[in-house]
């Protein structure tokens, strides 16, 4: 029987991959076979998660990048295309999650904010869209949130629910101009998940108090819980689907 989520011989390119849902989306990718260029800031993190991904038995290829520089963002590309000849499967993850009430926040961290959530993965989308086009080949996938489609109460989630409205509106317009071309753009929408974006919230921000009563399941999200949504949206299985966001959410937006 085929495997629909076999990606052997596949390339993906995850940013953010030194940390947190970027390397779990990487582990998914390269333990389901796909090599995978790992791009973010801090090297020696992605050093230590490219030896993990090398003893799963596929290459993993560093290449350390600002996501709010878009020079950067085109020589990335283009490296990671010399490096391993074409990129199949783009996962969009890299972000920022800076908080202040709306009257509050600052014009640089918004600025900022708007750079790394929503600018870079244009960018990333449209560089190596190209080469997918040529190929008549690609999977690009957009890591979202719940509040890519509601707002919050209990925190100031404003520049953040900004960012990951707009993605999901670029998520839907790019799989429509894209689909003839045999490319499909999918965005996943995780709720809270350990991390170090997240961290101050789930260690110290009253989320228990929160989730008991947003959340049907009460919880964060755990380690492995976002890896069939990644595998489906990387793969074959997911070849009549696009401009779609998958939530994985525990019902919080059931609610």
């Amino acid at each position: 029987m085929t495997n629909l989520f076999d990606l052997t011989g596949k390339v993906a390119l995850v940013t953010g991959a030194s940390s947190g849902l970027g390397v779990q989306m990487a582990k998914a990718l390269a333990g389901n076979g796909a090599s995978v260029a790992l791009v973010a800031r801090r090297k020696e993190r992605l050093d230590a998660v490219a030896s993990e991904i090398e003893g799963l038995g596929v290459e993993a290829y560093v290449r350390t990048c600002d996501v709010s520089d878009v020079e950067q963002i085109k020589q990335t590309v283009e490296d990671v295309e010399r490096h391993f000849g074409r990129i199949d499967i783009l996962c969009n993850n890299a972000g920022l999650g800076l908080s202040a009430p709306a009257e509050e926040m600052s014009d640089e961290n918004w600025l900022t904010m708007m750079d790394v959530n929503l600018n870079a993965p244009y960018f990333f989308a449209r560089e190596c869209a190209r080469g997918m086009i040529e190929r008549g080949y690609g999977k690009i996938i957009n890591t979202g949130s719940i509040h890519s489609t509601v707002g919050m109460l209990e925190w100031p989630v404003g520049a953040y629910a900004t960012t990951k409205g707009g993605l999901l509106m670029m998520t839907k317009q790019l799989a429509v101009e894209w689909a003839k071309y045999g490319i499909t753009v999918n965005a996943i929408g995780p709720a809270y998940f350990p991390s170090e974006m997240t961290g101050a919230i789930l260690d110290g921000g009253g989320f228990d108090q929160v989730a008991a009563i947003r959340c049907p399941m009460g919880r964060p999200g755990r380690e492995g819980e976002l890896d069939g949504a990644v595998l489906y949206f990387a793969s074959d299985a997911s070849s009549y689907t696009t401009g779609q966001l998958l939530t994985i959410d525990g019902g919080w937006t059931a609610i």
